[in-house]
């Protein structure tokens, strides 16, 4: 486990360890995580709201918002001890804490966004994937869009696989989408999100993947003017819980909790088109940014060695085949 490194982590989690067990009168969850796009940051204020109402202030939510209290590996690692209560990552970041969690990895997993709600609003599915860290300390309580993840260049637009090969293309510390781009003919460099922008301006990488968040809010735009939806993968956000605070909470306590997080899923939605649309206009009228639209095709072909090699993992496979039965049943 990281280090936990700075003073306001050492509070938190000295707090946590104090706390009575069963302690069910006027909470205070913690709430923390990384930098974000708006919708995200809203529909989590919208969480601390609701339940409060739906408790009469009996549970409230703090937050730490913007990285306060680290990436979001050390934010997993907090909330599996209890030091913060819920915090919301990246899948592909849990893929580390649970083989699940990589389904959501798998390239052109997802026809398109329809497809892709379905499947993460069935309970059935989800219920597998959120409960399959509960002896790591946590568990999944929700999710948000994060958009499709496409490739954006620094020199010149990939338009078919040959554009890709040999360049050096920043993905998440996950194993497939590693090998994702391996079979795509890339040079996969994993790297934390804060570093991409200097490295891109560096020649470091040629290019990244990402929503189009990246373009405006973390400003890629103005080192990568060339963006292509290839739409390889739709990577969720979720919203986790430590297992320490299920003891804080009375049953009704935790309803009104999940309730308010339901609802706050959609509410990321009609917020996530809204704003989405927004920063298409703006990468392109403010950062110069042009968009390409691609033959999928060629790039799903090569990556069907993926599929192959995931029979090999029985349970990734059944879950995947759940999947496929979900978007199937259109």
């Amino acid at each position: 486990m990281s280090r936990l490194y700075n003073p306001i982590t050492k509070a938190l989690l000295a707090s946590a360890m104090l706390l009575p067990f069963g302690a069910h009168a006027a909470t205070v969850l913690k709430m923390a995580y990384a930098d974000n796009s708006q919708p995200v940051k809203d529909a989590l204020q919208y969480i601390g709201d609701a339940v409060a109402k739906k408790t009469n202030g009996e549970v409230t939510i703090q937050y730490f918002p913007d990285s306060q209290l680290g990436g979001e590996r050390e934010l997993v690692e907090m909330t599996q001890v209890g030091a913060i209560d819920m915090t919301k990552v990246s899948s592909g970041l849990l893929e580390s804490f649970s083989p699940l969690y990589g389904v959501f990895s798998l390239p052109y997993l997802f026809e398109n966004q329809e497809s892709f709600y379905r499947v993460m609003d069935n309970k059935d599915i989800m219920k597998t994937v959120y409960q399959s860290t509960e002896a790591q300390g946590f568990a999944g309580v929700g999710w948000y869009d994060s958009g499709a993840r496409s490739f954006y260049m620094s020199k010149g637009p990939v338009k078919t696989l040959a554009d890709l090969k040999g360049k050096k293309i920043r993905v998440m510390q996950s194993e497939t989408s590693i090998e994702t781009m391996k079979l795509l003919g890339a040079s996969p460099i994993a790297m934390s999100q804060a570093e991409v922008y200097t490295s891109l301006q560096q020649g470091i990488l040629d290019g990244a993947e990402n929503n189009e968040f990246a373009i405006t809010i973390a400003r890629h735009g103005e080192v990568a003017k060339f963006y292509s939806y290839d739409m390889h993968t739709r990577i969720p956000d979720v919203v986790i819980m430590s297992n320490v605070t299920k003891s804080k909470l009375t049953s009704e306590q935790l309803t009104a909790l999940q309730e308010a997080i339901d609802e706050s899923i959609e509410l990321e939605k009609k917020l996530w088109k809204e704003e989405m649309a927004k920063t298409r206009e703006l990468a392109q009228k403010d950062f110069g940014v042009q968009f390409f639209e691609i033959d999928q095709a060629p790039f799903k072909a090569a990556v069907q060695p993926i599929y192959e090699k995931l029979k090999g993992k029985p349970q990734v496979y059944a879950l995947y085949e759940q999947i496929n039965k979900v978007e199937q049943a259109k």
